[in-house]
């Protein structure tokens, strides 16, 4: 490969590789994503740097996953320890959204031909016949993104007198759903710190950037991502016959509630300058009944999507905490109301009934169990070993939730707020010393870079969609370490995380992202003359600038 690549100028490189790994099937949790890794493995092992110094481009396993990560080390022309590292992921989404076109998926040319006499959409079809796009499951995200990284490994092997510094290279599977990938990294990121003694200064990841509105052809770059928190409810009720309903507690009006004053609010979104922020949005919500009865529901199952930029999960799990208080509470009373007028309308005498449900979060329901002797976490344990392999990590925490419950003597109708997999910290440059510096020094290349490329480049915080990068730091402090794991039930087998690692770590993590339109969508493009010949000309600028700092 390497001699097919040398015979090429970077813009050929770029066309070819992209190419050729979107013609690959790597879909996410398939055999598709070893294979593409190990094909990059050989690729890497082709460059006469790795001929000469085969150690320095190896596989990791991955603990419990038949997958692998791929890393390379290219040392700079100095002794220096300063390193930069450049990361994309292997994996793509599935072709469901391709209908009737599965079959040319993974064709760049067909599908082009396609979208040039699509009338369906005006903007593919314009796209497609301009010749500047390349079409296809990939293209986008993120198998561009690799072949810029692999283009310029190429190029500074050839040119080491401009690294101040060292590259270091990851290839890592699983960015589409677990983040695996990434996070069995960190292990290795932290053995290499302290074998070679590297001192990461910054990772630079090209996942995809699209146009925010019409007509935007800002390419903006990022110096951090965005965060995610999946918080779940739990919420069990009192179950009545349809002909006492009102005498119970009906989970599903709780839930209803819950979602309503949750779920695309707008105002729990973090408002913050100059970026792009999201509000919650319900991923699921379902009771738990397996078949009709005139019983009504006795439990229900939600979980969010919630993004957080500043916030910590402390604050996110007590803001959520008094929003199921008050939407118990505002339950409570309607049900108490809707009584006293079937009372009056029947001419029944008075009855006592309480309709107060609970809520607590994950944290302090254990507490309160161990309060009255039981041992939860024991009982956790042994559940965890037996869960069945095929059944969605969500959904094993919440049966670990309502095993709990069955320790309970009092059987209280309860809403039990916790947090499941997965979570992605945010992860952007803070105010120290050294993250001003960066920044600034950032700021001066892009600045120079929109006066050479005549392109515009905003620096923004957070990268608004989920990426690794999340996974390269950790500010929390203890306190907040601590919390996550105490209210995250099952988290070191469900999805472990070494918060400790994160926060030692403390890599800034950069997105200078390749450039396209519908990402995730059939109509996925990469956009070829920013993405194959300004990009990877920007990304070495910065690596340089930043191996001086």
């Amino acid at each position: 490969m390497y001699n097919q690549l040398a015979a090429l100028a970077t813009e050929q490189q770029l066309e070819f590789l992209t190419k050729r790994l979107t013609e690959m099937e790597s879909y996410n949790g398939t055999t598709g994503e070893l294979d593409k890794a190990n094909y990059l493995y050989e690729i890497i092992g082709s460059f006469p740097y790795f001929q000469a110094n085969p150690d320095f481009v190896w596989k990791q396993e991955l603990d419990g996953d038949n997958r692998i990560n791929v890393w390379a080390y290219l040392q700079g022309d100095s002794d220096k320890k300063e390193t930069v590292l450049y990361h994309a992921h292997v994996d793509t989404v599935g072709i469901e959204d391709y209908g009737n076109l599965k079959d040319i998926a993974h064709q760049p040319e067909k599908l082009a031909e396609f979208f040039r006499n699509y009338e369906g959409d005006e903007e593919a079809r314009a796209d497609a016949r301009s010749g500047e796009w390349m079409f296809g499951r990939g293209s986008l995200d993120m198998q561009s993104g690799i072949s810029i990284h692999l283009a310029n490994l190429l190029y500074y092997m050839n040119h080491r007198e401009k690294l101040e510094g060292n590259i270091l290279l990851l290839f890592n599977v699983d960015e589409e759903n677990q983040h695996v990938g990434i996070r069995g990294a960190l292990k290795e990121l932290v053995s290499l710190q302290q074998e070679k003694g590297l001192s990461y200064v910054a990772a630079i990841n090209n996942d995809f950037i699209s146009p925010l509105y019409n007509d935007d052809e800002a390419k903006y770059v990022y110096c951090g991502g965005a965060g995610k928190l999946l918080p779940c409810f739990s919420i069990t009720g009192r179950e009545a016959h349809v002909g006492e309903s009102l005498l119970g507690i009906d989970p599903t009006l709780i839930a209803s509630e819950i979602n309503r004053s949750i779920n695309q609010n707008f105002s729990l979104a973090e408002k913050l300058e100059n970026e792009l922020v999201l509000p919650p949005s319900c991923l699921f919500m379902k009771e738990n009944k397996q078949s009709y009865n005139v019983q009504t529901p006795v439990s229900i199952r939600m979980y969010f999507n919630y993004f957080i930029y500043k916030k910590t999960p402390s604050e996110v799990l007590a803001s959520l905490k008094k929003i199921a208080q008050a939407a118990c509470t505002k339950i409570e009373n309607e049900l108490a109301d809707n009584y006293l007028a079937y009372r009056e309308a029947n001419k029944l005498p008075g009855r006592s009934i309480n309709w107060k449900t609970e809520v607590m979060t994950i944290q302090e329901y254990m507490d309160y169990l161990t309060e009255l002797g039981e041992e939860p976490e024991k009982l956790l344990n042994s559940l965890l070993a037996n869960l069945s392999e095929d059944l969605d990590d969500r959904l094993k925490a919440f049966e670990l939730i309502e095993a709990l419950q069955q320790l309970d003597p009092e059987k209280k109708p309860r809403v039990i707020l916790f947090f499941a997999t997965p979570f992605l910290p945010s992860n952007t440059l803070q105010e120290d010393e050294k993250s001003v510096y960066l920044k600034e020094a950032l700021r001066e290349v892009l600045q120079e870079a929109e006066e050479e490329y005549k392109e515009v480049f905003p620096l923004r915080g957070y990268f608004p969609y989920l990426c690794d990068g999340s996974f390269l730091a950790f500010h929390g402090n203890q306190a907040e370490i601590e919390t996550v794991k105490a209210n995250f039930p099952g988290m070191n087998a469900l999805f472990p995380l070494d918060l400790e690692k994160m926060s030692s770590l403390n890599i800034p993590a950069l997105n200078i992202g390749v450039y396209g339109k519908g990402g995730h969508k059939w109509t996925e493009r990469v956009y070829k003359p920013y993405t194959f010949q300004t990009l990877p000309l920007l990304i070495r600028k910065v690596t340089e600038r930043l191996l001086t700092l």
